[in-house]
């Protein structure tokens, strides 16, 4: 039964480091006032300079219902811009202010720093990211819709 021992958990390893990562960038981002998944929708926008709602969802694998409200925060805070896409206005198109892109090569750097004080080499970061992708797709597709 050592399965069950904590240091055992991969469930557990993952959930610490992703619990002291979070801590790690928590002080750099409320300088900012900004949340954790409000920077992960901003990475996405700079990455992909307008996503819909939707697609912002699927990018950080939650609900659509769960991005709507930290858009709007987002909105509010003059970062991004809501537009209805004029074919369908069902659809909610999110793309970055100057506000929004102005922060990104301010929040690079706290990026920076926190893969720094991850202590791994370029490589090893490189690599770990590439295994936890993998995971990742692994274990969603074994998860029934």
């Amino acid at each position: 039964m050592t399965n069950l021992y904590l240091e055992n958990q991969l469930c557990f390893s993952l959930y610490s480091a992703t619990h002291a990562l979070l801590r790690s960038y928590k002080p750099d981002l409320d300088k900012f006032n900004l949340t954790y998944p409000q920077y992960l929708v901003l990475v996405a926008l700079w990455q992909y300079k307008q996503l819909s709602i939707k697609q912002i969802a699927e990018k950080l694998m939650l609900e659509p219902a769960t991005i709507t409200p930290v858009v709007k925060r987002l909105e509010v805070k003059k970062l991004t811009k809501r537009t209805r896409q004029k074919d369908d206005e069902r659809v909610v198109i999110v793309s970055l202010t100057e506000e929004g892109l102005a922060l990104r090569d301010k929040l690079s750097e706290v990026q920076k720093r926190v893969a720094c004080d991850t202590g791994l080499t370029n490589t090893a970061f490189d690599s770990l990211n590439q295994t936890l992708g993998t995971l990742t797709k692994n274990v969603t597709a074994k998860i029934p819709d």
